[in-house]
């Protein structure tokens, strides 16, 4: 191979290289500059049952809005809900400690820092809505919402951060 076309296989494998680098950029500027408020609903019953047993954010969320409601018709006291997201390792731990916490704080440790997003407890008839961010969660992390009411083990599920793919991962700090 001639010195020339040596230096034109360089070069064209650099330009190669560089496109897939700002390719990278721009799909991480679209993905900020489309970022956006998520909204996700998610219903309880008296059978303590969610409706879902996954929710997904999407790259371009970046917090989410979920509303919970609850179609039974029991009261708060009697068969209230909640929907708490945590890591999938934690969830056991803090319904655990949840159960001491009593209704009042809502069956959930206060001030713990493995809660990423919680809800109020409703009754009957009720919806309340959050809004969280998603900046601190991983998508390569599992995820679990679940129910802390006393008893509601089995209102489970699972909440995965989808990741725009080729795009570089999220740097993130601050979740322990």
């Amino acid at each position: 191979m001639s010195v020339r076309a040596a230096a034109a296989t360089r070069t064209t494998r650099l330009r190669a290289r560089q496109r897939r680098q700002l390719a990278l950029v721009l799909a991480g500027c679209v993905a900020a500059a489309h970022a956006e408020t998520c909204h996700l609903s998610i219903d309880a019953n008296d059978l303590m049952q969610f409706n879902a047993r996954a929710l997904n954010a999407g790259p371009e969320c970046s917090e989410v809005e979920l509303t919970l409601r609850h179609v039974g018709k029991q009261d708060a006291h009697v068969l209230g809900h909640d929907w708490v997201l945590a890591r999938s390792s934690d969830v056991n731990a803090l319904a655990n400690a949840g159960a001491t916490a009593g209704f009042d704080h809502g069956y959930l440790p206060a001030d713990d820092r493995r809660i990423i997003a919680a809800t109020k407890v409703i009754g009957g008839g009720e919806e309340t809505t959050i809004t969280f961010s998603t900046a601190k969660l991983e998508a390569a992390v599992d995820y679990a919402f679940f129910c802390s009411y006393p008893g509601h083990t089995s209102m489970r599920g699972r909440f995965k951060l989808i990741e725009i793919p080729g795009a570089p991962p999220k740097q993130v700090s601050g979740i322990e």
